[in-house]
């Protein structure tokens, strides 16, 4: 939370296996209430890696391009209460 108000990441993703981890590592979890990442139909292990890092993660079976995946980012977050 910051100033009172419910603080949520959303990250669009697209076989984002060799950054997530650092990306997520980089989060000032202090603050963050949530993290919300939708995986855009991935091909490696980036759905995995989320998982192991307690993300909420939401997976496209087909993907929508990046302006889809920001969509459901957002769709997901407001759905969450942020």
């Amino acid at each position: 939370m910051l100033n009172g108000k419910r603080v949520t990441v959303v990250m669009p993703a697209y076989n984002a296996e060799k950054t997530l981890r650092k990306t997520h590592s980089e989060i000032p979890h202090d603050i963050v209430d949530k993290i919300i990442l939708t995986d855009d139909a991935s091909q490696d292990r980036t759905v995995d890696i989320a998982r192991q890092l307690n993300i909420k993660t939401f997976v496209h079976i087909k993907n929508k391009g990046y302006g889809g995946n920001q969509k459901t980012c957002y769709q997901e977050a407001l759905r969450a209460g942020s």
